[in-house]
């Protein structure tokens, strides 16, 4: 047969265009309509707990575990009233400490040098001195006076100390309380330990100072020798750069650079314009500054004048006498002769007027006699200028080099100055150690001198009126909720341990799957081993209500009276269904079922489980009584050829039924007709029960599977849904686990009811039964809980509620 295709979780009706032409069980070949009911969504799951509770499942384990949590706490309660009441009452006394004072910064700020704070105290360490057996000895060898038993660890102990030592929040005092049963022995401990501790104080303080003294001795020669080293190297760095602070000289040197380099630009600036002036002087005079001077000094010197204009009459002589003469003239020759003469006195008279500043390799008989006094200035001013540049330069280069000189050592001033700073630094830093280690030796040497306690008893011991010890509402509150916590965790282990479901709302919660319906626990039902004899008729179970037996079984009842008519027994039997919640669930059940096929009606179910006993077969035979109660045509049909019990709820025979139908050969040609007559004659309809037939399952096979998925069943079943006889069709089969004949019949059905019996089901064992389902693309149309507990949350309990107030 071809696979069936339904949607996850969706109503709908489909044309099977794919089906035989006998059909499939849900339509035919003929385009008639298929239901598809809500399959088993993918996203379904079991919510297991052992990784998460969620608020729902706390409310959940406290309804069904409340008696073990009751217990507990009822448990631990009594106890803790119990012990309470059995302890002998203490009393606790006190006194109070200021242990620091209040200006106590003074002090910090003059012994801080001392590596310690003389001031400042390490509460925590303190307390646990002021507990060490040092302390303490003495203390209780005093006490061994009057109390010989006492001794060191009665004082302190492990657990709940009777000597408590703590600092007031945010304060600089001491608390020091003792408890204990004797009033009396509180007042003289109190009273020794104050003593004590004030001592204590005294002796502390005198050994921290005189510690400090010493220190103080001790560092004092060192400190004041690196002053001395340090004021050493101060005053011969000073010597060695001749100066006394840095930044002053290197103001001074500043300012002489900025004043060098002006003077610099300025002389370079006025060497130009001489040069410039020079060179020009030059142009116009055509000679050369040396020649400018011997002129100057030789037209001063009359003699050379002289000789020179003897020289200059006898050369303008020689030239006319050339012209009218040869060379060789005695008149020509006598006038050479004469000017050679007048040269050698010529050089003579200059080399004399001249001296240094003479030079043979000027020409002075060129020179004129006489010069203009322009020409005589222009030689001066060339005379001056080429005296002005020599000076210029020499100028200009005692600047540059004085520049230099200056440009080095203010390169060499940063490090100068810090060499300066870091001696300056350290003088000043070894300074202020020395000074801060002479005053603090002049403290210390005064607080040596007190004799006042550094400590003071601010609070004097006194005693509480009320005992402390024990609490009796604390106890007991602290027992109620150690015991409700106790027994919420022992709740919370029981649930792990116990994987049942408890409740239906659990379930609910666990598996996100329609509850169709909630079977209350009906105590009077009859077992379901309990077989009618052949020889007697079958009883079903009764129920007590209002003081009425009421039968609700199908068949007859032995306590029904012989005498009394048909018409009373459906009467009586119409009252129970009436007044009965065991049957109203059964209503509702069918009730809901039907909803699911508001747009395309139920016809045909299976009602199964995950594991045996959890009263599928009962749910079936209930169902189907209520749904022919409530006008239905019902054919109950009891599939579980392994284990049957159908007939044993409906008091039926059970020697022929549905394994006789299956196995039954009948001939191919009028197979369908008789296949018709067979079920007819095997159909039974339990007496007074109108619109009810049941087949029940018959002879037990050696292989149920193989029957349940044979043609045969399957042309029953399409059989059935052809007729139109029946409203509804419930297939009772065996559990799903374990078994495949729920699944294959629920296949071709409008899908499979599973019952989940509270207290018997395990939550792992419906989740591999849903898993099951869900790979076998089988539609689960929802749960049914079968005996869940007659609490007030239920609906039955406000349907009895309801029936009370009416009768």
């Amino acid at each position: 047969m071809p696979d069936k295709s339904l949607e996850s979780s969706i109503y709908s009706a489909s044309t099977n265009g794919n089906g035989n032409g006998n059909g499939n069980g849900n339509g035919n070949g003929n385009g008639a309509y298929v239901y598809s009911m809500p399959m088993l969504d993918p996203n379904v799951s079991i919510q297991e707990d052992e990784d998460s509770i969620d608020l729902r499942q706390l409310v959940n384990v406290v309804k069904h575990r409340f008696r073990l949590i009751g217990l507990i706490a009822f448990s631990m309660t009594t106890a803790s009233i119990l012990w309470t009441f059995n302890q002998e009452p203490k009393y606790r006394g006190s006194f109070q400490l200021l242990v620091e004072p209040v200006n106590k910064q003074q002090s910090e700020d003059t012994l801080s040098i001392l590596g310690q704070d003389l001031g400042g105290l390490d509460y925590a360490t303190q307390i646990e001195v002021l507990r060490s057996p040092s302390t303490l000895e003495p203390v209780v060898e005093e006490l061994a006076i009057k109390y010989p038993d006492i001794e060191y660890w009665d004082l302190i102990k492990a657990q709940k100390s009777p000597l408590q030592i703590e600092q007031i929040e945010e304060t600089r005092i001491l608390r020091v309380s003792y408890t204990d049963s004797d009033r009396e022995k509180i007042d003289f401990v109190l009273e020794k330990l104050s003593e004590k501790y004030l001592s204590y104080s005294l002796e502390e303080r005198r050994a921290e100072v005189n510690q400090g003294i010493e220190f103080v001795r001790k560092e004092l020669p060192g400190i004041r020798s690196r002053v001395d080293k340090l004021q050493e190297q101060l005053q011969q760095f000073r010597q060695t750069y001749n100066l006394l602070d840095p930044q002053e000289q290197a103001k001074i040197l500043s300012d002489k650079q900025v004043t060098f380099e002006e003077n610099f630009f300025d002389t370079q600036q006025q060497l130009g314009e001489a040069r410039a002036l020079y060179l020009k002087l030059q142009n116009q005079l055509g000679k050369q500054p040396e020649e400018a001077i011997a002129n100057s000094y030789l037209s001063d010197s009359s003699r050379y004048q002289k000789l020179l204009d003897e020289l200059q009459a006898i050369e303008l002589e020689l030239a006319q006498e050339s012209v009218r003469f040869s060379d060789q003239n005695p008149v020509v020759i006598a006038l050479k002769d004469k000017k050679a003469q007048l040269l050698p006195l010529l050089e003579q008279e200059a080399f004399r007027v001249l001296g240094r500043n003479f030079s043979s390799e000027v020409d002075y008989t060129i020179s004129s006699p006489s010069q203009s006094s322009l020409r005589s200035q222009l030689d001066l001013q060339y005379i001056q200028t080429a005296n002005e540049i020599e000076i210029l330069e020499i100028r200009e280069q005692a600047l540059g080099e004085a520049l230099q000189e200056i440009e080095g050592l203010v390169e060499q001033m940063p490090a100068i100055a810090r060499r300066y700073t870091d001696i300056q630094r350290d003088l000043n830093v070894a300074t202020e150690s020395l000074n801060r280690f002479l005053a603090a030796q002049e403290e210390l040497q005064l607080q040596a001198a007190k004799q006042a306690l550094p400590w003071q008893l601010i609070a004097k011991p006194t005693q509480a009126e009320k005992q402390v010890s024990p609490v009796v509402p604390r106890n007991i509150a602290l027992g109620m909720i150690g015991g409700l916590a106790l027994g919420f965790g022992a709740a919370l282990l029981a649930e792990r341990l116990d994987p049942v479901f408890h409740s239906s709302e659990e379930i609910k919660d666990t598996v996100k799957l329609p509850m169709l319906g909630i079977i209350p626990i009906e105590k009077d039902l009859a077992p379901l081993d309990e077989a009618p004899k052949k020889e007697e008729k079958f009883t079903l179970p009764q129920i007590q209500i209002g003081g009425r037996v009421l039968d609700l079984g199908l068949g007859n009842s032995d306590g029904a009276s012989s005498g009394t008519s048909t018409v009373e027994k459906k009467k009586e039997r119409q009252r129970r269904y009436d007044a009965s919640p065991f049957s109203e669930a059964f209503r509702s059940l069918n009730a809901n079922i039907r909803l699911l096929g508001s747009d395309s009606p139920i016809n045909s179910i299976v009602i199964s489980s995950s594991i045996p006993s959890e009263g599928k077969s009962t749910i079936s035979s209930h169902l189907a009584q209520a749904a022919a109660a409530m006008g239905q045509k019902v054919l109950l049909i009891d599939a579980d050829l392994r284990r049957p019990q159908v007939h044993r709820w409906t008091g039926l025979e059970n020697n022929r039924g549905l394994s006789n139908i299956l196995s039954t050969p009948l001939r191919g040609d009028t197979e369908e007709q008789e296949l018709k007559k067979l079920v007819e004659t095997i159909i039974q309809k339990p007496e007074g029960w109108e619109g009810l037939s049941v087949i029940t399952a018959g002879d037990i096979p050696p292989d149920p599977t193989r029957l349940l998925s044979s043609q045969r069943m399957q042309k029953l079943m399409e059989l059935l849904k052809r007729s139109g006889r029946y409203d509804l069709v419930i297939y009772d089969t065996p559990p799903i686990l374990g078994f495949a004949d729920g699944r294959i019949l629920a296949n071709r059905t409008n899908g499979v009811v599973l019952v989940v019996r509270i207290g018997k089901t395990d939550r792992s064992l419906l989740k591999q039964n849903l898993d099951n389902l869900k790979v076998s693309h089988v539609p689960v149309l929802g749960l049914v809980a079968n005996q869940a507990n007659r609490t007030s949350g239920d609906s039955y309990h406000y349907y009895n509620h309801y029936y009370a107030q009416r009768d």
